[in-house]
């Protein structure tokens, strides 16, 4: 092969690479109708062959591509409807150049679109070269590694009839690609740039952009006075697989020499990327029983590598299956897309329920000698389809009821389905196909069990049906698969029994209502309230009784359930509602056990005219001289209409005194008027009798009494005070009389305060006639004797004072005294309890250190000395101290007997007295 063909055979690899990284970069672009791009270039051999296919541009109409045709203005360069431009025939291309334009149009709205072509002469050629698209632009690149003798003239002189000129060239430099993971040695030079103008000047060489000053910074460099540029480290394709560097030339003194130019560094991509799953396991499903065919699942692995080459082309197969039933190879995979789609026949979930399968994804297109490779799991679900009918695990079922029950299950119908439990391809619906016409049973499903629960919805009765032969259907909640039947098995009898119970007899006429007029005489027979046994079949006697009487008005006959009165039926009655008498009864059966029911009559009872009507009001007053007042008058009737009103109010001849006296005037049917006839009544209270009568039939008619005052009365026609006293039968006489008694008893009750003053006072200045140097002072005893009342009063009680001071008591040392003395100086034991005043008698002197004591807080308890107070001194009694018990020796205590009943007791107990 000679150079021209390899490098034309390099250029056709690197064209379709193109096209095919073109075609990627389009489809993310929103659909906009028209070329990709405005201007596509491509380099190519200076000899083209007939057909050679040189770049494909880019249409789309967002309609797809059908109806879109292409036409050039060139006839030696064609466009295929794929957009492939190949050569019409053999060229040798004699320019740098050529350019040509690309029409594409629509010949269904005969809308056009352009676009530019330009073919490079490439200059150097080798062997390995690659391609890389360049963004916006259609171009294809040289060597990646250019030999260092390579120098590129990108800003070259043009010689033309007016001698040496700059010329703006209108193609790209070509790209330079470098292999990523290069060992070295670094720097490594890639390729010269140089100006034709160094041979005048000395020019220094710069490059800009990502990968030479920013980030990542010194990838590239270049030696600013020979213009090569050299990569410092190895690169990656994944990290960067492309660089965009502007190359500048200026002066020693940084004047712009030549326009920066823009140079594309490609990163060869290196297969050092295994495939990787998006996820390690995959779980998909199909139904039980697809055809081969059926799409399962997709998998998907991700190759970081180039995917325009083999080095990132992935390829799925399936390594294993587990389990290998009914055939190894149950499913297989799309090798490109990683679609699993079953190949064969036979999958039930009722064998087997899932399946594993591990997929490898390989690059390199699958080779696996050179591809690198990873494995997934997929998980694939046999999901249940309805292809196993329900079927009753026997042909007939029994059960049996007792009569009236509802909401009783009756018999328990058992189902097989092999489908999966609890889905709706298993859940159980039953049906009642025959045999129960009136509704009286359903079948419900246990959600658990699956069973089918026979239930009783409408009570059933012996006396009706004594049997029920019944036809259930099962099926399930989801309807059967394409091309399943239902099975003979399908299809059960279910027999159900009824059993007669004692059912409790009823009333047919419950509530039963009756009208008759009230006022009936005991004994009369009203109706007759009879039961109903609804055991035909069984011999039972009814008997009856009252449950509700309230008025004991009735009596039932036991046997036969006849209704007489055993009172008189009153419609004015308390326990008469709305003219209605309602009484319960009981029948009850002699079963067994026994059963009862309830009924009730309702008595309606007609008004008759059994109530007088009675005169409203029952008092009044009027002035005792006419005038425009009088009393208005009415009657009130237990009775309803027609035994009510209209009245007829008139007085009784007897006493003459009141026909004489009073009148009285029709108002309307229900009210009058009583008024005084004569000129001038004297005032007092006047019983009036009215005779009332109302329109029954036949009338009533009652005496009432209305009590009517006769007062003077005022300006205003209102009686006076004195007035209505008078009226109410006192006269001048009696009220002063009144008047006196009072002032009597005030006078009185003023008498009674003074003289109780007066003693208060005296009982004030007594004092008590006490020795000095006889300090007597012993316990108070209670003996339970309050006084001898007037026999007690012989001894004079003045002699009993308390002394006016109490100087000449002598003082002892602290702590030196009887406990029942009075303390002397500042040492109390309790708080100080009030003094009372100078007491006069003895016995409220005793009462009131007996109150200080009790309410004292801070007393000690019972049983404990009390010291009540000082009792004053010179007593003429001697003192008490001296007494000794009875037990110490002869004293002679027979003078207590005459100190009066007060120590009656106390003589009692040391005089000795009379035994008995």
């Amino acid at each position: 092969m000679t150079a021209g063909a390899g490098v034309l055979l390099l250029l056709l690899s690197l064209s379709g690479a193109l096209r095919a990284h073109n075609e990627d970069l389009t489809t993310r672009e929103t659909c906009k109708a028209g070329f990709s791009e405005d201007d596509y270039t491509a380099l190519i051999s200076q000899n083209i062959l007939e057909g050679e296919k040189l770049l494909q541009v880019k249409f789309s109409s967002c309609v797809g591509t059908k109806g879109t045709q292409y036409e050039t203005n060139s006839m030696d360069f064609k466009v295929g409807a794929d957009g492939t431009v190949f050569a019409t025939r053999e060229l040798q291309v004699p320019s740098e150049q050529v350019a040509f334009t690309v029409t594409a149009w629509d010949s269904q709205t005969a809308e056009k679109w352009d676009a530019v072509v330009r073919l490079l002469v490439a200059q150097t050629s080798s062997p390995h070269s690659g391609h890389k698209p360049q963004k916006g632009k259609k171009i294809v690149a040289l060597d990646p590694s250019p030999p260092p003798k390579d120098t590129l003239l990108p800003w070259p002189q043009h010689q033309n009839a007016n001698g040496l000129r700059r010329r703006k060239r209108d193609w790209v430099i070509p790209p330079i690609n470098v292999p990523e993971n290069s060992r070295g040695p670094f720097p490594q030079q890639l390729v010269r740039i140089r100006s034709d103008k160094d041979n005048d000047i000395p020019i220094r060489y710069s490059i800009t952009g990502v990968g030479a000053d920013q980030p990542p910074m010194e990838v590239f460099s270049i030696d600013s006075m020979s213009g090569r540029m050299y990569v410092t480290r190895p690169m990656d394709r994944e990290e960067h697989a492309s660089y965009h560097l502007r190359a500048h030339a200026v002066d020693m003194n940084g004047n712009k020499v030549e326009n920066p130019i823009d140079l594309y560094i490609y990163v060869i991509d290196m297969n050092d990327n295994r495939p990787e799953f998006i996820n390690q396991v995959y779980n998909g499903s199909v139904d039980e029983g697809s055809k081969p065919g059926t799409y399962v699942m997709t998998v998907t692995a991700n190759d970081a590598d180039d995917s325009t080459t083999a080095n990132g082309m992935v390829r799925y197969r399936i390594v294993t299956q587990t389990p290998q039933s009914p055939s190894q190879n149950m499913f297989t995979i799309n090798s490109e897309t990683g679609d699993i789609v079953t190949v064969a026949a036979g999958l039930d979930r009722e064998k087997v329920q899932q399946y594993t399968v591990i997929v490898q994804a390989t690059d390199m297109e699958g080779n696996l000698n050179y591809g690198l490779s990873n494995t997934a799991t997929a998980i694939i679900t046999v999901t249940d389809v309805n292809d196993n009918p329900p079927e009753f695990t026997a042909s007939t079922f029994a059960g049996e009821v007792p009569e009236n029950r509802v909401e009783t299950v009756v018999a328990n119908l058992t189902v097989m389905d092999r489908d999966q439990p609890h889905s709706p391809n298993w859940n159980a619906v039953y049906r009642i196909i025959s045999g129960d016409p009136s509704g009286h049973f359903s079948v419900r499903t246990d959600p658990v069990t699956n069973e089918g629960m026979v239930t009783v919805v409408k009570a059933v009765d012996y006396e009706l049906n004594r049997a029920f032969m019944l036809t259930v259907m099962v099926s399930n909640q989801a309807p059967l698969a394409s091309g399943i039947q239902m099975s003979f098995q399908s299809t059960a009898g279910v027999t159900i029994s009824v059993m007669d119970i004692n059912e409790a007899p009823y009333f047919p006429s419950n509530h039963k209502l009756i009208r008759l007029e009230e006022g009936v005489p005991p004994g009369t027979v009203l109706t007759t309230f009879s039961a109903v046994d609804p055991d035909r079949f069984m011999q039972q006697a009814v008997r009856y009784s009252k449950l509700s009487d309230p008025a004991s008005w009735l009596h039932i006959n036991a046997t036969n359930g006849q209704i007489t009165t055993a009172a008189v039926l009153d419609r004015e009655s308390l326990y008469t509602k709305n003219n209605v008498y309602e009484a319960t009864f009981l029948a009850a059966d002699n079963g067994i056990p026994p059963a009862s029911g309830t009924g009730t009559l309702q008595i309606y009872l007609i008004d008759i005219n059994d109530n007088a009507p009675e005169l409203l009001p029952k008092e009044a007053q009027i002035c005792e001289k006419p005038n425009l007042n009088a009393i208005n008058i009415t009657a009130a009737d237990a009775d309803v209409d027609p035994n009510i009103g209209p009245y007829v109010f008139e007085l009784p001849f007897v006493p003459a005194a009141v026909r004489k006296n009073w009148t009285i005037t029709r108002l309307n049917g229900d009210y009058a008027q009583l008024s005084l006839r004569i000129l001038y009544l004297e005032a007092g209270m006047y019983d009036v009798p009215i005779i009332v009568t109302d329109s029954g039939n036949p009338p009533l008619s009652n005496t009432s009494i209305i009590k009517v005052k006769v007062c003077p009365c005022d300006d205003n026609g209102d009686c006076t005070t004195i007035g209505a006293v008078a009226a109410a039968g006192l006269g001048t006489g009696a009220i002063v009389a009144i008047l006196i008694c009072i002032l009597i008893l005030l006078t009185t009750v003023l008498l009674f305060v003074m003289w109780m003053k007066r003693r208060e006072k005296e009982r004030h200045t007594k004092q008590l006639l006490i020795d000095p140097e006889d300090d007597v002072r012993d316990n108070i005893l209670k003996y339970d004797e309050e006084g001898g009342g007037e026999e007690d009063q012989d001894y004079d009680l003045s002699q009993l004072q308390q002394p006016e001071a109490m100087g000449h008591v002598p003082s002892k040392a602290p702590g030196v005294r009887r406990v029942d003395e009075r303390p002397v100086g500042a040492e109390p034991q309790y708080p100080i309890r009030p003094m009372v005043p100078h007491p006069g008698d003895i016995g409220d002197f005793i009462n009131e250190g007996l109150r200080a004591a009790d309410n004292d807080p801070t007393a000690p308890p019972y049983d404990s000395l009390l010291v009540f107070d000082y009792e004053g001194s010179g007593s003429t009694a001697g003192s008490v101290s001296s007494l000794n018990s009875s037990s110490s020796g002869d004293q002679d205590y027979d003078y207590l007997n005459d100190w009066g009943p007060r120590f009656k007791k106390l003589a009692d107990m040391y005089g000795g007295g009379e035994e008995d």
